[in-house]
């Protein structure tokens, strides 16, 4: 019997959806997937990088001083998010132009060329190129 399963969405706790829509649709040009009101303080926002075909993220504001606590740390300051790209220089020129903080610098590694930036909430993410040779990472 064939199973088939994939992540769908990450939830990612933020502070404010149109702050956080403007970074990630803005800065990251990542696609505004679905934006759907679900009651007066909740919102359903998803965001999907550019000619994605995988998991989306789930613009999740916070709603009480326990998640508020979590923005930007849900992983301890560990990388959280791994964003590949076919074009590192393109995507990394960008992230300079709009003073992203870069937390390593590019580096080229056997699985490809990467770099590690924080978001606006100081989340960390690798953005890969990876290597032509390399297995998904």
């Amino acid at each position: 019997m064939a199973k088939h399963q994939k992540l769908a969405h990450i939830a990612l706790v933020v502070d404010d959806y149109d702050k956080a829509i403007a970074f990630y649709t803005g800065v990251l040009g990542f696609e505004m997937t679905e934006d759907t009101i679900m009651s007066p303080t909740k919102r359903w926002v998803l965001v999907t990088p550019r000619g994605g075909e995988g998991c989306s993220i789930l613009l999740a504001k916070a709603s009480d001083d326990h998640q508020r606590s979590r923005i930007g740390d849900q992983t301890g300051g560990r990388v959280f998010l791994f964003l590949h790209t076919d074009d590192f220089e393109r995507d990394y020129s960008n992230l300079l132009k709009y003073g992203v903080t870069i937390v390593r610098p590019p580096s080229d590694e056997a699985y490809g060329r990467v770099a590690v930036f924080a978001d606006i909430y100081g989340n960390l993410w690798d953005l890969i190129q990876p290597a032509a040779s390399s297995t998904d990472r």
